[in-house]
Formats: C-alpha cells, structure tokens, sequence
C-alpha cells in the first residue's frame, strides 16, 4: 500500500460556480410562526449562511490549513481514501483515529489536530491523530464493485 501526500486545490472555475449557484439559489418565504425555529432554519438566518458562503468564506485559507496539518491518499481494496495526519513531536504519543459521522467531514477536527498533537503540558497525552474522510467526500473514490461477503475459513454450517 502506498500513502502519497495530498494538496487542497479546488479549481477558480469550481469555486467561482459555486458562488454562482449561491447567488441564484431559490429560498424559501419567510415563517408565518413567531416562534423562531418553528418552521425549520429562520429566512434571514439562511440568507445570513448563503451570503456568507457566497461572499465571505475564505475556501483558500482553509485549503492552506488542511495542508498545515497534513493530508494524503492511499488505495484500500479499490477504494480511493483522503486522510489527515498530525504526527506528534513526542516520543510518547498514542495513534488516535478521528471519524466523523454523515453530514460531516475532516472539517470537524480542525481546530483541535494540533492540540491533540502536541499538548501544551507535557502531563497532558500526546496523539499521532489520523482522521479519514468518509467516502461521500470530493477527496475520496468511490469503491469500483461491491465488497462482497468475507472469507471464511470453513463453509458456513460446518463444524
């Protein structure tokens, strides 16, 4: 199995259509309900994430923090998977696996990899910190055929 390094660089033609799709997304009338929450994601909060999404994220800055932390691919049984990986300085450090749930991703970890890492205290556990994306995400593959049932030793029924 080979792990090669891994680069964040969505092309300007993606993020620009993106914003494009932002732009002309259709959102829903605002809420007959006084009470906020009460018919789902309040308008103006919605019209506060995608103008956000559209005209304020920084995709860039997150791309170069994904980098500082560390991402790499490696092919497992046909399947494509991106990961994170923060080795710790520490000698002593343990291996701890991250995994996110659906909806989710890496993004989750973020703000916590270097911490994790490399503690402040050198009484506080140090961990070489691997968090894999889940396959939905742009930077996995898709698996080429079903996985099909495991091996076994004995046919099923026998002793």
């Amino acid at each position: 199995m080979s792990v090669h390094a891994f680069e964040a660089d969505a092309p300007d033609a993606d993020l620009d259509e993106l914003r494009a799709r932002l732009a002309a997304a259709r959102l829903p009338e605002a809420e007959t309900v006084e009470h906020r929450w009460g018919q789902g994601v309040p308008l103006a909060d919605l019209v506060d994430v995608v103008d956000y999404w559209r005209t304020g994220y920084d995709w860039r800055s997150f791309e170069r923090r994904l980098d500082e932390i560390g991402q790499f691919r490696t092919t497992i049984d046909g399947l494509g998977i991106h990961f994170l990986h923060r080795r710790s300085a520490r000698p002593d450090a343990t291996p701890l696996l991250l995994t996110h749930g659906w909806p989710g991703s890496v993004a989750e970890f973020v703000d916590v990899i270097d911490e994790l890492a490399d503690p402040g205290s050198a009484e506080a556990p140090a961990f070489h910190v691997v968090a894999p994306s889940r396959r939905a995400s742009a930077t996995a593959t898709s698996r080429p055929k079903p996985a099909g049932a495991p091996k076994r030793s004995r046919p099923p029924g026998s002793s």
